[in-house]
């Protein structure tokens, strides 16, 4: 579990390990082998709403189950017919507990909802949680992203391992994101299937999003940042985890770590060691965490910190734990700032005369190992701090990338 979530894989029941198993999620397992492909065999199915305890008007239910229905229709050729008769061969519908299909639910939060594969009877019915906050917004849990997750399990499809997936077991929608289908669903859907006459001219200006490849050449970084024993890498709302304990450096969500409280495309992230605390950047805006959780009054101005108006964001952060400074990244200039006093020291600096050999702006920076490592594009610099030497690589060559890795694990009965 701990492997497919991308944390580090102990076997001990750590802290971080229990805050994954309490978030919402579906209740179909990650863990158990899928099995043959199961399918259906026609292309049109009937489906209809067998139960409903909600305070929701039924209208926007209907709505909203047709719209769920449509992403999947959108990319492979099935139709989907809503039916008000008993005989369908998807019953959608809502229970409190103990429902008799031998999986109850558990009330508010923890399992969000459960499909059972294609199939009579109960196949490819889904179940939702009736005790659960549904809503069509930013509050509760987003009736329509759920949805559309059961419904690619009455399709057939198992939980993915890829977090940007909608196949993904953990609830990760935000309400500030779009719900849309992966390419990693849309691939795995038509294996099942086949492709959407209307797929080509449905997505020829807008393709299905592709979570980020630790293996593209063309790979850049938002920023990078220690923490503790690892070395994060933020990509968009991912990131990658560096860690001793990992046979290789996954990619999972940056929510997986800090749930609603860290936003997403970030500017640049830094760790306090002494303060215990984790600083993160995006715009005119900065969010301060200790260990997991935001501290009161957060977020706030950058120039809150020193800065002077004319500084809109924030390119790169670069802190050294035993000195106990930070240097800031902004265009063409670095600043410093002193952790202990809470001040910037003196006026900026070109970074030029700092870092002689480093480009400029950078979008990403961290000390590791000894050295300080810049990330400008697809380049990785490595600045070494006694000799000044500047050598270069791939931005991607510390996330030990094997062409030949399959990171797409599917798992789940």
């Amino acid at each position: 579990m701990q492997r497919f979530f991308g944390l580090p894989p102990s076997g001990e029941l750590t802290n971080e390990t229990v805050a994954v198993m309490k978030r919402p999620r579906c209740g179909l397992s990650d863990v158990e082998p899928f099995g043959e492909t199961i399918r259906w065999k026609k292309s049109t199915l009937s489906y209809r709403i067998a139960g409903y305890n909600l305070s929701i008007p039924t209208s926007k239910v209907h709505k909203i189950f047709r719209a769920a229905w449509k992403l999947w229709s959108n990319v492979a050729p099935m139709k989907f017919r809503k039916r008000r008769r008993k005989e369908a061969d998807i019953a959608i519908s809502f229970h409190n507990g103990d429902h008799e299909d031998g999986s109850p639910f558990d009330g508010t939060g923890g399992i969000l909802a459960h499909a059972f594969v294609p199939g009579f009877g109960i196949g490819g019915d889904v179940h939702f949680d009736a005790d659960e906050d549904w809503s069509f917004n930013s509050t509760g849990f987003n009736l329509f992203a759920v949805a559309v997750h059961e419904f690619g399990h009455a399709l057939g499809l198992p939980h993915s391992s890829d977090p940007g997936a909608i196949m993904y077991p953990a609830y990760n929608f935000d309400p500030k994101d779009e719900v849309l289908l992966s390419f990693r669903d849309v691939k795995d859907v038509q294996h099942l299937y086949g492709i959407s006459p209307n797929f080509a001219s449905l997505f020829a200006k807008r393709p299905p999003p592709r979570t980020p490849d630790k293996c593209d050449p063309d790979l850049s970084f938002d920023a990078v940042t220690e923490l503790q024993q690892e070395v994060l890498f933020f990509k968009d709302r991912f990131m990658w985890r560096k860690h001793p304990q990992f046979d290789e450096t996954g990619i999972t969500l940056i929510s997986s770590l800090w749930p609603d409280s860290v936003p997403h495309y970030l500017d640049a992230v830094y760790e306090n060691v002494e303060g215990n605390l984790n600083v993160f950047f995006k715009g005119h805006q900065y969010w301060v965490l200790r260990q997991l959780t935001l501290e009161e009054g957060f977020p706030r101005n950058i120039w809150d910190l020193g800065f002077p108006s004319r500084i809109k964001s924030v390119d790169a952060a670069l802190h050294f734990r035993n000195e106990r400074y930070t240097v800031f990244f902004t265009g063409h200039e670095c600043w410093r700032y002193n952790e202990q006093q809470k001040m910037m020291e003196g006026s900026p600096t070109l970074i030029e005369q700092q870092w002689s050999g480093i480009p400029t702006p950078i979008d990403a920076a961290v000390v590791y190992e000894g050295l300080v490592h810049f990330f400008k594009g697809n380049i990785h610099y490595k600045f070494d701090f006694n000799s000044k030497y500047v050598s270069s690589s791939p931005a991607n060559d510390l996330l030990e990338c094997r062409e030949n890795d399959d990171t797409e694990q599917t798992q789940m009965r």
